[in-house]
């Protein structure tokens, strides 16, 4: 069977793909692995062609599932599998066409050689505090997914005001939400909205980094899969599906520091999903604002 994915990296999601062969032997794994955009318009010429060639499609992007789900290109399928993962995240689609198979969180992240944990804010409120002037980097909604969805949830949870506020503190504005940790590591800004896993894979590598779970809640950035309509494999693809769902597949994310869906998965070094305050985005309201929200961007902070 063929995944188009967009979840993780290529080593891990090689692992994955290891592992269900491992479980179900005789069903190889094609891993087509590339960013979110790239494999979505690879997806759409596959279906203008009329040549269905992925059995799955995986996306760090939740609005595309709504465009493929309105031009019928998925297939309704309920993974038993869901009913056993964070109850937060299970059926985001009451029509059963996509669902989440992984989950990428904004929170604080700081150089603990720079604050310690009784000294940083505690909430995405008190970032706002002039004391923190010239000391945060931020990625662009313009560039990255993740910040998209995380401004998104901001605006809806405090209005544009919060990030007209926000910009009178001079934040570093970077690219990728990942770009982050190289600054934090470099100690050119000691705090960041940053993506927890990434920041404890460099923590493991020996650098003085930690995260911080805000009190308003974490963003968390829900990235779904489904099958698509017309596949080659389909019992394969739903079998997959499950695998996704699964506690073998949790594990291997947990291992690289990834949240856990299941919630008897412990990730390596970060909170569970089911013990974090979490404000899920929703991918109604990306698709309804994400433009809105880049176009302000560039206005507030001359990006």
């Amino acid at each position: 069977m063929t995944w188009y994915t967009a979840h993780f990296d290529n080593a891990m999601t090689g692992k994955i793909g290891v592992a269900f062969t491992a479980k179900y032997p005789g069903i190889k794994v094609n891993v087509l692995k590339s960013t979110a955009q790239v494999n979505y318009q690879r997806l759409l010429q596959d279906i203008g062609a009329g040549v269905t060639q992925a059995d799955v499609f995986s996306s760090t992007d939740a609005s595309q599932f709504l465009e493929l789900a309105h031009d019928k290109a998925l297939e309704s399928y309920e993974p038993k599998n869901e009913a056993k993962i964070v109850p937060a995240f299970r059926n985001i689609d009451p029509a059963g066409f996509y669902h989440v198979t992984a989950v990428s969180l904004v929170a604080i992240t700081y150089n603990n050689q720079k604050l310690t944990e009784a000294e940083i804010p505690k909430s995405w409120q008190e970032l706002l505090d002039p004391k923190w002037s010239n000391k945060l980097a931020l990625g662009d909604p313009n560039f990255s997914g993740m910040v998209g969805a995380w401004a998104v949830t901001l605006q809806k949870m405090y209005g544009w005001d919060y990030f007209t506020r926000l910009s009178a503190g001079k934040p570093l504005i970077t690219r990728s939400i990942d770009d982050t940790v190289t600054i934090l590591n470099s100690g050119e800004r000691v705090l960041a909205a940053g993506d927890p896993a990434s920041t404890l894979r460099s923590t493991a590598k020996g650098n003085p980094l930690s995260v911080f779970y805000p009190t308003d809640g974490v963003v968390a950035v829900v990235e779904p899969s489904a099958i698509l309509a017309g596949a080659k494999h389909p019992n394969a693809a739903r079998l997959f599906m499950e695998f996704l769902l699964s506690t073998d597949c949790a594990k291997i994310e947990a291992e690289s520091f990834e949240q856990s869906l299941r919630p008897e998965v412990a990730p390596s070094g970060s909170k569970p999903l089911d013990q974090i305050k979490i404000n899920r985005v929703v991918t109604q309201d990306v698709a309804s604002n994400l433009k809105d929200v880049r176009d302000k961007w560039r206005d507030t902070f001359g990006k």
